[in-house]
């Protein structure tokens, strides 16, 4: 049967339609935690949409089909996996803490009548779920993903996003609310204040743009900060004899020391400032630009010339372990570590 679509009118007044799915209010999120005697966790980054209004708002905006296969992130206790399920054919959905994990199924079951949670080796369903760590899965039940849509915890938002994005390449749309501030970064284009280690690397994958803004109190609890949806467009990765590995090395580095040129910001990547010199010039780059003035494709090109100096020892990838997503920013005094990238909150 295929399936019903959420309604995403709300006929001008806010409230739903009477004929669409279940979706969570207040009072269901908090009768469910009660149930399950869940507090929001801090450490785990848990903060439990609790408005219908902004569930429809995120899958309207998720530009997603009826065919389509979804992966969530963070479940949690179900109001966007509702969502999801009224407008795709089929949601994987990814959540770490065991106790939302067992309960989801049940959720599903009462509020969408007749989807029934599959175990997770079962590939037919409208739902699976994996009780995992979603940075440590490599590999989903079933047709391979087309969008993710997610809610992600604010402590791991970039380095769960670059993730999926790395290991699940059929990935053709992905919609993510995230703290404002990552949001802003993840979307900021070369030259911008904020443009950092999130918007290239992510940018090696995707088109990123902003895709609206979220307030604090449609969640439970209310997080201190706001949220912002990021709707990323998978693309072509840039044409380079370099690896991504060899790139996000280039990426690390010249963000790490942001505020000096790149031929003082590369000389230990290079070995020398004299070898950064020297590459960045056959990169086409000037060498006294700083790391936020490059697109993605600058920084390919970096790597790229990169390997004509390696037979001389004048170049390495000394940065290439940090393939994960990690990256520092730390050369801007007061700012400290490019966030969302090592599991810290943003300041």
């Amino acid at each position: 049967m295929r399936p019903q679509p959420v309604q995403l009118s709300d006929g001008g007044d806010g409230r739903p339609a009477p004929d669409e799915p279940g979706l969570l209010g207040p009072a269901d999120v908090r009768a469910l935690a009660t149930r399950l005697g869940v507090r929001p966790s801090k450490q785990l980054g848990q903060n439990f949409v609790i408005d219908a209004n902004t569930i429809r708002r995120i899958v309207r905006a998720a530009d997603l089909r009826p065919d389509d296969v979804v992966v969530e992130v963070g479940p949690g206790l179900g109001s966007l996996t509702l969502g999801l399920l009224g407008a795709v054919r089929r949601v994987v959905a990814v959540e770490l803490d065991p106790v939302l994990a067992a309960a989801l199924p049940q959720t599903i079951a009462d509020r969408c009548p007749g989807v029934a949670a599959d175990r997770e080796t079962d590939a037919h369903g409208r739902f699976a779920l994996l009780n995992a760590n979603a940075l440590r899965v490599t590999e989903l039940p079933g047709a391979p993903p087309t969008a993710m849509v997610a809610n992600l915890p604010y402590n791991v938002a970039v380095p769960v996003l670059l993730h999926m994005l790395e290991h699940f390449p059929s990935l053709e749309r992905v919609l993510v609310m995230v703290q404002s501030e990552v949001a802003d970064r993840l979307a900021a284009e070369p030259g911008g204040r904020v443009y950092g280690v999130p918007s290239v690397k992510a940018r090696w994958y995707a088109s990123v743009r902003r895709a609206g803004s979220i307030g604090r109190n449609v969640f439970w609890p209310a997080p201190h900060v706001e949220s912002g949806l990021v709707a990323l467009e998978r693309r072509q990765a840039p044409t380079t004899l370099a690896t991504r590995k060899e790139v996000f090395a280039v990426v690390d580095a010249a963000f790490a020391q942001r505020r000096k040129t790149l031929r003082a910001a590369l000389a230990g990547w290079a070995g020398s400032a004299a070898g950064a010199e020297r590459i960045l010039r056959r990169a086409g780059v000037d060498p006294a630009a700083r790391g936020e003035a490059l697109s993605v494709d600058q920084y390919a090109a970096i790597a790229e010339a990169a390997h004509a100096d390696r037979d001389g020892g004048a170049g390495t990838e000394s940065g290439a372990g940090t393939d994960s997503g990690a990256g520092t920013d730390s050369g801007d005094p007061g700012r400290g570590r490019e966030p969302g990238l090592d599991g810290s909150e943003l300041e």
